[in-house]
């Protein structure tokens, strides 16, 4: 390697990672105030509560861990409240409005190992109460809620319908009001004792929440979208919480006293209608939590929390990517196989608190921890933890923590290794007389072609069929004529495929124009048990392609390292964005390139400078 190689790798690496911003064609400016995501607020709050819950590593005398769980509900203020308070600033500061800090806030200190709710009858604290009031935020009802945007999103009403509508029916209880004696309800002969504990609170709970959730996944459905089973489930025992008594205790035949109450028998209702895995595994620890107790307890939160926007619905589901088991349970995207834009990078929080919690405020640890669950769950783990490095250091721009600290230095040297390959590569392509564009584009057919390779095996083992699948084109405009989706193929992309499941073979002609169409609308393939895999496949893998705005190095790199060989750096960054077909989805990277190159040709020319005139002791 020479003098003049040294230089240019170095040169080019330093400007792709000036900023963030210039990783990434997502537009993460916004994000810092909270426009169309939630994403640097969730970082913000999640390091405000590291910090004020582990503390410092050489300080274990000033951490709130044993003082975060609300078990004596007595006082007037307790560590909580500052804790929650604190997060909760840092979340709107952000961006987040207060509904959405609140829930943002509550569901992470929940992670953090804060209860749902303590002390009956006074001194009664629920966690997302403590949260909305800390926010300033008004309390609605649960009729406010509406799931995470699935290509559309669906309001907590079809839940509210059929559960009132059973209820006015008198179909979710044995109990009958009408014949109960005076005196009766709403006093310790029905609350603490048997009419209330053995029958009337599970049955009420439980059936409540089951209606509730599926109304909310038929309506989904009748939507035209997949009823993913997450968000149906939250509704489902939120509008069950709003009927039931919170704070109910159930009989001994569901546990001992105090350990089972209301929201227990109303999560477990929810998960049986949705399907839900009766356990779930945060990533990287492998903590186990039981599915019917989450789920309760997150209906306790969100009666209580306001009424979030749509955004928020998609902050948490992308908070509950964190969970193993996020694909089966239609949690967010962030949690693989597929890597997704920036706005949805929350899936690593949880895990980064909890794994902060296991190792004792160590960075280093968690970092690695991160990095080697990323590694094993996402198709193109390299531009995955790329990716969380770009909204990591993002979010340090905004509020410095732990948990972002975790997440810059989990990617840190598989990005800069990624850049240092990438630029060695252009380098050595563009000496032997390749175009700039030609460089560009043979970086995009190395990722496509890894991507088939390593996506196929990721397939096979989620299906437990064999998979292999090749792409025989990806291009713009499968039905559209505009000159703009000629430009960015994401927008309207032409996909077509041969995918070999079990020894049969399949060839998708145009999957999102023709194929998908057909399937849904005309059934064409559904008489096939193998049609709907071979059609998930495809649409997985060509999504890993299409999302790559997140991390655009293979246009930056090829602009920067032409411009540092000469080429005119308006010229190179067009060249290199014109060859680089897949990483060209959506519109943005050209100025970026530029910046880049401009900044490279800088760092370049410091370099070849004599150092005359600086200080000795330099």
């Amino acid at each position: 390697m020479n003098e003049e190689n040294l230089k240019v790798i170095l040169a080019a690496s330093l400007a792709a990672t000036f900023k963030p911003d210039y990783m990434t064609n997502d537009k993460i400016e916004a994000a810092t105030k909270g426009h169309g995501s939630l994403v640097i607020p969730v970082f913000c709050a999640a390091n405000s509560l590291a910090e004020d819950t582990f503390g410092g590593i050489s300080a274990p005398e000033m951490r709130l861990m044993s003082s975060m769980t609300m078990i004596d509900a007595s006082f007037p203020h307790i560590p909580l409240d500052q804790v929650i308070e604190k997060a909760v600033k840092e979340a709107m500061q952000a961006g987040a409005s207060p509904e959405n800090a609140a829930l943002l806030v509550a569901s992470l200190a929940y992670f953090c190992g804060t209860c749902a709710r303590a002390g009956v009858p006074m001194g009664n604290r629920k966690l997302g109460a403590i949260a909305r009031m800390h926010a300033g935020a008004a309390r609605t009802s649960a009729i406010a809620l509406v799931t995470s945007k699935f290509t559309h999103r669906v309001p907590a009403f079809p839940a509210y319908l059929a559960v009132y509508e059973h209820l006015m029916d008198k179909k979710l209880t044995r109990v009958d009001g009408s014949v109960l004696p005076p005196f009766i309800a709403g006093g310790a002969i029905y609350g603490h004792s048997a009419l209330g504990e053995d029958y009337n609170f599970p049955e009420l709970a439980r059936n409540a929440a089951r209606i509730g959730t599926e109304a909310m996944m038929n309506s989904m459905n009748g939507a035209g979208i997949t009823a993913y089973p997450l968000w149906p489930a939250f509704i489902g025992a939120t509008v069950a919480m709003e009927l039931v008594h919170p704070d109910a205790f159930l009989g001994e035949k569901y546990g001992a006293f105090g350990s089972v109450d209301s929201a227990y028998l109303a999560g477990k209702g929810a998960i049986e209608a949705a399907k839900l895995p009766e356990k779930l595994h945060i990533r990287g620890t492998r903590d186990e939590l039981d599915s019917a107790r989450v789920i309760g307890d997150f209906g306790l939160i969100l009666k209580d929390i306001g009424g979030p926007s749509v955004i928020g619905s998609m902050a948490l589901n992308e908070i509950f990517a964190g969970f193993e088991e996020s694909s089966v349970i239609g949690a967010g995207f962030s949690g693989g196989p597929v890597n997704p834009p920036l706005g949805h990078l929350c899936g690593d929080v949880v895990p980064a608190l909890r794994l902060m919690m296991k190792h004792g405020g160590d960075v280093f640890s968690v970092a690695e921890e991160i990095k080697n669950y990323k590694m094993k769950s996402f198709i193109d783990p390299e531009m995955s933890l790329c990716a969380l490095n770009t909204i990591a250091r993002k979010a340090e721009e905004v509020s410095r923590g732990p948990i972002s600290r975790a997440c810059i230095l989990a990617g840190e040297d598989v990005r800069d290794r990624a850049i240092y390959r990438r630029a060695t590569a252009v380098y050595n392509l563009l000496k032997s007389g390749k175009k700039i564009e030609d460089a560009a584009r043979t970086l995009d057919e190395e990722r496509k072609a890894y991507v088939e390779m390593r996506g196929s095996a990721v397939l096979s083992a989620f299906t437990g069929k064999k998979i292999s699948l090749k792409f025989t084109a990806l291009r713009a405009q499968a039905r559209r004529t505009d000159r703009f989706t000629d430009k960015f193929w994401g927008f309207d992309s032409f996909i077509s495929y041969d995918v070999e499941i079990d020894d049969k073979k399949y060839h998708i002609e145009d999957l999102s124009a023709k194929t998908v169409p057909d399937f849904a609308l005309l059934g064409k393939g559904r008489d096939d048990p193998n049609m709907g895999t071979a059609i998930f496949a495809g649409a997985v893998l060509a999504q890993e392609l299409q999302y790559i705005g997140h991390t655009i190095i293979n246009i930056t790199i090829p602009a920067a390292v032409g411009a540092l060989l000469g080429e005119e750096e308006k010229s190179a960054s067009k060249k290199a964005e014109d060859g680089a077909y897949l990483t060209r989805a959506i519109p943005g990277a050209r100025k970026n390139a530029l910046d880049v190159a401009r900044i490279a040709r800088k760092i370049y020319s410091s370099l070849n400078q004599p150092s005359e005139g600086m200080p000795s002791s330099l």
